[in-house]
C-alpha cells in the first residue's frame, strides 16, 4: 500500500508551494485580506495570471467549459498549499478565476447559457442562500417557502449569513416547495435575480473573520418555474453534496496547510528567540508543542487525502467528511494557537499572519455545520450502522 501522492500530484504540490512562496507569502508584508469582498484588483490580477499560465484556471470547472477538470485530491492538494500564505481572502478566493457554484452545474441547456456560461465568462455573480436565523446547522428545518402559482413561484423568507450577497447578481436560494418532505424531496433550489421586486440586501453582519456576510429578506418574490435548478424537489441533495465537498477542501485540506505554516514558523521561531541563555528549541515543553503539532498535522492531512481520494471515486464519504472537518479544524486551532504561544507577545501583533488565522480558524468550527451538531450525526450513524 502507497500512501505517497501520486507522482503528478506531487509536481502539482511543488509547482503550487513555489508559487505560494516566490508570490503570496512575500505579499503578506503590504499586504492581509482583512475586509469585505476582494482582493483588490491590481494585486489580484497579476497573480491571476500566474495561475491562469500554470494551468491552474477554474480547478473544478469541466474541461469543456474551459476547466481544468480537476477532482477532488488535486484540488485539496492545491488549496493546502495555498493555505499557507495569509494574503488571500479566506473565503471566496478568486485566484483561479471566476467562482463557480457547483450547482449550477446541474442547470438545463437553457439555463447554462442564461447563467453558468455568463458566470464562466466573469459577467455575472452568483452566492448561495441556506442558512436562516433558525436553522442553522439544521437547514431542513428552514422556513423559507415557494409556493407553486401557475408558472411562477412565489417565495417568502429570511436568509442570514450570506457571503458575498452585496456584490453578487443572482443568488442560489434554498427555499421549502413541500413541507411534509422537506429534506427528503421538498427543498428546491432557485436562481433569484438580486434585483426582483421583494428582494432586500436587509443587513450586513460584520465578522471577526473581517467578513461582513448580509441578510437577504424575501417578500411575495415571483421568481419563475423557469429558474429551478435540478428538479422540485431536488435542491437539498444537490446542496449537501456540494457543502459536503466544500468541508472536505475548505475545512479539510486549507487547515491543513494553515496548521503547516504555523508549525513551520514555532520551528524558526524556537531555534532564534533565546530566554535564560538557552533558545526556546532546547527546551522540552517547546519541544513537545512541536512534536504534537507535527503528529496532528500528519494524521489530519492522511485523512483529508483518504477522503478525497474516496469522493473522486464514487465514494459515500458523508461519516468520513464529518470526521474530516472536526479533527481538521480542532487541530488547526491548536495548532496556531501553540505557535501564537511560543512567538509569545509577537504572537498577538498583526505583523504576523497568526492571529489572523487564529479568528479565521475559529470561525471554521462553526461554518459549514458547527463541530458539535457533526459530532451527533456521526456518533447517530456509527451506532445505527454497528455490527456485533
Amino acid at each position: 500500500m502507497d500512501f505517497n501522492l501520486p507522482e503528478e500530484l506531487q509536481i502539482l504540490r511543488d509547482t503550487v508551494r513555489k508559487f505560494v512562496d516566490k508570490d503570496l507569502i512575500p505579499l503578506e508584508r503590504t499586504y492581509r485580506h482583512d475586509s469585505e469582498g476582494p482582493m483588490p484588483e491590481h494585486l489580484l490580477k497579476p497573480l491571476q495570471e500566474t495561475a491562469r499560465s500554470m494551468g491552474l484556471w477554474m480547478l473544478d470547472v469541466p474541461a469543456e467549459y474551459g476547466g481544468a477538470g480537476l477532482g477532488l485530491l488535486p484540488r485539496c492538494v492545491i488549496h493546502e498549499e495555498i493555505a499557507r500564505a495569509a494574503s488571500l481572502p479566506f473565503r471566496g478566493l478568486e485566484l483561479f478565476g471566476p467562482e463557480v457554484r457547483p450547482v449550477l452545474f446541474h442547470c438545463n441547456a437553457e439555463q447554462k447559457k442564461r447563467f453558468l456560461e455568463p458566470v464562466l465568462r466573469g459577467e455575472i455573480r452568483f452566492c448561495f442562500a441556506q442558512t436562516e436565523p433558525d436553522s442553522g446547522s439544521d437547514p431542513a428545518a428552514m422556513r423559507t417557502r415557494a409556493i407553486l402559482d401557475g408558472d411562477h413561484f412565489i417565495i417568502n423568507g429570511t436568509k442570514r449569513f450570506i457571503t458575498a450577497a452585496g456584490r453578487s447578481d443572482y443568488v442560489q436560494l434554498m427555499a421549502v416547495t413541500d413541507l411534509e418532505k422537506r429534506a427528503r424531496g421538498g427543498i428546491t433550489c432557485f436562481a433569484v435575480d438580486l434585483k426582483t421586486p421583494g428582494v432586500t440586501l436587509e443587513r450586513q453582519w460584520p465578522a471577526m473573520m473581517g467578513e461582513a456576510p448580509w441578510q437577504l429578506l424575501f417578500e411575495d418574490v415571483r421568481v419563475p418555474a423557469a429558474n429551478v435548478i435540478g428538479q422540485v424537489g431536488g435542491g437539498f441533495s444537490l446542496a449537501q453534496k456540494w457543502i459536503g465537498e466544500g468541508r472536505i477542501r475548505g475545512h479539510g485540506a486549507r487547515p491543513v496547510g494553515i496548521a503547516s505554516r504555523a508549525l513551520d514558523m514555532m520551528i524558526e521561531y524556537s531555534k532564534v528567540r533565546t530566554t535564560f541563555g538557552q533558545p526556546l528549541a532546547n527546551r522540552q515543553v517547546i519541544q513537545f508543542m512541536i512534536a504534537d503539532s507535527a503528529m496532528e498535522i500528519h494524521a489530519v492531512r492522511n485523512m483529508v487525502y483518504e477522503c478525497a481520494w474516496r469522493v473522486d471515486r464514487g465514494e459515500d464519504v458523508r461519516d468520513l467528511s464529518y470526521m474530516v472537518k472536526i479533527m481538521a479544524t480542532e487541530m488547526a486551532s491548536r495548532v496556531v494557537d501553540r505557535s501564537i504561544q511560543v512567538h509569545g507577545g509577537l504572537g498577538l501583533m498583526k505583523e504576523l499572519p497568526l492571529e489572523w488565522w487564529y479568528r479565521q480558524i475559529r470561525s471554521t468550527r462553526i461554518t459549514e455545520g458547527a463541530n458539535e451538531v457533526l459530532r451527533w450525526r456521526l456518533g447517530q450513524n456509527i451506532i445505527k450502522n454497528h455490527k456485533s
